[in-house]
């Protein structure tokens, strides 16, 4: 009679939750078998739910990508993170969630030094964009890629090197959401601005859209650029997260002035493909050249905020006498100084 009770508890069970054998007798063996049954029901049917809801999503959001973009390009099909785009925008959603919520977390708690992560991060970053620069300069060279107009199916297997490198591009830019979060452990909420905060959330969703539909060809340019200028970048912070590599580091004014090189560059090639067309889609070069445009507005505004008013600033204070602030960066003593100033004029 036992048996025959656990034998319809079983049946009852794997009827309404379609669950395993283990599963069962794990639930049996356990004092309270029904309510262990109902449990994995609600968690199966949830499950089945949810996973529904997403495909269903990812199904909607890709046949209106598919009518207003065209076909994607078969080479990239089935690539990590490329086959839906809902994973690329809620990784945007929860960077811009963190950019507003971190600092409030941050407010009342002392900074991160992140010191030893900050430089195995940045060499990191520096390598991957050096190996991805050296990829995409022999990719270009073995494809014999044209600077005017460079279509996506012309290159032979060297447009398949550019698209693997340019995978790692577009990988990169989930990565480099770090820069933002050591701002926010550090609390150097001022380095946090539009700009940054803008190229970060685009980039990644930009180069969504660049691998799915133009994954080689003209799309080359830029990335090889800003991997080069941030080979630059990337190995000043690393360096500049070791106070003693501070003094020798010459180069950060230089950062922003390639980068600003990089865009208008990247605007006269584009142009290029404009006026000299080839199978590489026109309305893709159109974007590009607002988006750099975009980001020369941007980056000459933090240009100007940055290097120009802190040389007026410094001329201003070393006029009154005061060295209150070195190299950009506010000295602790400035008080003290100000106290013994009072006493003795400083003669320089």
């Amino acid at each position: 009679m036992k048996k025959a009770k656990v034998k319809q508890q079983e049946d009852r069970c794997s009827s309404g939750s379609s669950l395993e054998g283990k599963s069962q007798r794990l639930y049996q063996s356990s004092g309270n078998k029904r309510e262990g049954c109902k449990l994995e029901i609600g968690k199966k049917s949830g499950s089945k739910y949810w996973g529904y809801t997403m495909e269903s999503l990812d199904k909607t959001i890709n046949s209106y990508l598919d009518v207003w973009l065209g076909a994607r390009d078969p080479r990239v099909k089935g690539w990590f993170l490329l086959t839906n785009y809902t994973p690329t925008f809620i990784f945007s959603v929860l960077y811009l969630l963190i950019v507003w919520l971190g600092p409030k977390y941050m407010r009342n708690r002392q900074p991160f030094a992140c010191r030893g992560v900050l430089v195995i991060y940045n060499l990191g970053l520096t390598l991957l964009s050096l190996y991805m620069f050296y990829e995409l300069v022999t990719g270009v060279w073995e494809g014999g890629y044209s600077f005017y107009c460079q279509d996506t199916h012309s290159g032979g297997e060297a447009d398949m090197k550019i698209i693997r490198v340019l995978w790692w591009y577009y990988f990169s830019k989930l990565i480099e959401f770090m820069d933002t979060f050591f701002f926010i452990l550090r609390k150097n909420n001022h380095q946090i601005t539009v700009l940054h905060v803008y190229h970060h959330a685009t980039m990644l969703n930009i180069w969504w859209f660049v691998m799915n539909w133009v994954p080689c060809g003209h799309s080359y340019f830029g990335a090889t650029l800003n991997s080069f200028i941030h080979v630059l970048m990337y190995s000043y912070y690393g360096l500049s997260a070791v106070p003693s590599m501070r003094p020798y580091l010459w180069w950060k004014k230089y950062i922003t002035q390639g980068q600003l090189t990089q865009f208008v560059l990247t605007i006269f090639q584009t142009s290029c493909g404009v006026i000299w067309p080839c199978q590489f889609p026109l309305g893709w070069l159109y974007f590009q050249i607002g988006y750099m445009i975009s980001l020369i507005i941007l980056f000459t505004n933090f240009y100007i905020q940055t290097y120009n008013k802190k040389a007026a600033s410094r001329r201003k204070e070393y006029q009154n006498g005061s060295m209150a602030a070195v190299n950009g960066y506010t000295n602790s003593f400035s008080s003290l100084e100000n106290n013994v100033k009072q006493r003795k004029q400083r003669k320089d």
